[in-house]
């Protein structure tokens, strides 16, 4: 039985997938007996197990645990967590797929309905996470990627492969300050649906989700969360999260930035001129021939640097200008990337996650230290009162 990775895919992949795929998304982290499962639905005549099934990037926190394990204490409700699911199915049905099946290795999480087909299955013990029992001192990282198209030569899982490696990068060099959720996979897309593979929770539906994962965190002592961003669309709806989340906790420090690597190691390493880094450019197809180079086609890489500038509505790695606009993303791009795709190296790769690295470290760093000024003044005002 084949399990097509369905992330690991370019969009042209996902375009000649037959529609009749049946599709699998985990709960929980990856490490699910596909082929027992496979078995198991087709004796009960819900797969034809002669066929192949593509495995979408598991939801990694959300849903309760059954043995109770540290990332059960992030579960949405109900209600929202069904939002979730039923976001990702509604883009993967816009595109023509019939059948998802969501995988439920944790016991009950009252999401059946009739517009969800949830598969409960068995528990088996996954990988977790080091939990800490105090994140007072550390920063949370919270890492959105996301799964959507990134032109001929990169994989849909693109965003999501480089925040996470940033991640773990963070992780190895300040353990003892850092605590780093798994990366979340599923963002908002508002433009590249035109193309084959792009998935998009919902604006509304990621907003609501994310401000409960922070309304847990803090329940759970957490006084420092950062969002890590590898996904443009995800960040103005980001900036509503942190927003509504310092409101809600005004003695929690709680921020986001526009996207990874827009320090000034942007500039060290490129060869393209202003316009080549973009989406799927030099920058992200530089990154994944590091991470990742077997799912990489140099080959069919291209240049989509015709983009319909203007004083104050400029695409380079960020958008740039006084305008804030939306336009169809065809408009400027037939292959589904901005930038220059062919100027990607491995070693350019290598170079920039190491600087990335190194400026997420200082912002942390400036996040820790916002906050501790800010708790001293507090303190200090509440002794004078």
């Amino acid at each position: 039985m084949q399990v097509i990775q369905y992330a690991e895919l370019t969009w042209p992949g996902v375009a000649e997938l037959p529609r009749q795929l049946p599709l699998l998304i985990p709960l929980g982290r990856d490490a699910y007996d596909y082929p027992a499962i496979i078995r198991e639905l087709s004796t009960e005549g819900r797969l034809d197990g002669t066929h192949p099934v593509a495995c979408l990037p598991p939801i990694p926190y959300g849903f309760r645990r059954a043995d109770g394990g540290p990332l059960g204490a992030l579960h949405a409700r109900p209600g929202l967590l069904r939002r979730v699911l039923l976001g990702i199915q509604r883009e993967l049905k816009a595109q023509g797929f019939v059948k998802t099946i969501f995988l439920n290795g944790h016991g009950d999480q009252g999401l059946k309905t009739r517009d969800l087909d949830v598969v409960d299955l068995p528990y088996q013990d996954q990988v977790g996470l080091d939990f800490p029992q105090d994140l007072s001192e550390r920063v949370v990282v919270i890492s959105t990627g996301h799964t959507e198209q990134h032109g001929y030569h990169l994989p849909l899982c693109t965003d999501s492969l480089i925040v996470e490696a940033i991640a773990q990068g963070l992780s190895a060099q300040a353990p003892a300050d850092i605590f780093c959720l798994p990366t979340w996979p599923y963002g908002v897309s508002t433009h590249t649906r035109e193309f084959p593979g792009t998935l998009s929770l919902g604006g509304r539906a990621f907003e609501d989700f994310f401000l409960e994962m922070v309304d847990r965190l803090v329940g759970l002592g957490a006084r420092m969360i950062y969002f890590s961003n590898g996904h443009g669309g995800n960040h103005s709806f980001l900036v509503n999260v942190v927003k509504y989340a310092g409101d809600r906790h005004p003695d929690v420090w709680i921020a986001t930035e526009w996207l990874h690597t827009t320090g000034p190691a942007l500039e060290g390493y490129r060869h393209s001129q202003p316009g080549g880094m973009g989406h799927g450019g030099e920058l992200e197809t530089s990154y994944v021939l590091h991470l990742q180079p077997h799912l990489v086609f140099m080959d069919q890489a291209t240049t989509e640097t015709e983009f319909i500038s203007s004083p104050n509505y400029t695409m380079d790695w960020i958008e740039g200008g006084r305008l804030i606009a939306n336009p169809a993303w065809s408009d400027d791009t037939t292959s589904g990337i901005y930038g220059d795709g062919t100027l990607g190296t491995a070693e350019k790769g290598r170079l920039w996650l190491a600087a990335a690295i190194q400026e997420k470290l200082e912002i942390l760093r400036e996040i820790r230290d916002q906050h501790t000024r800010r708790q001293m003044k507090r303190a200090m005002r509440r002794a004078r009162d």
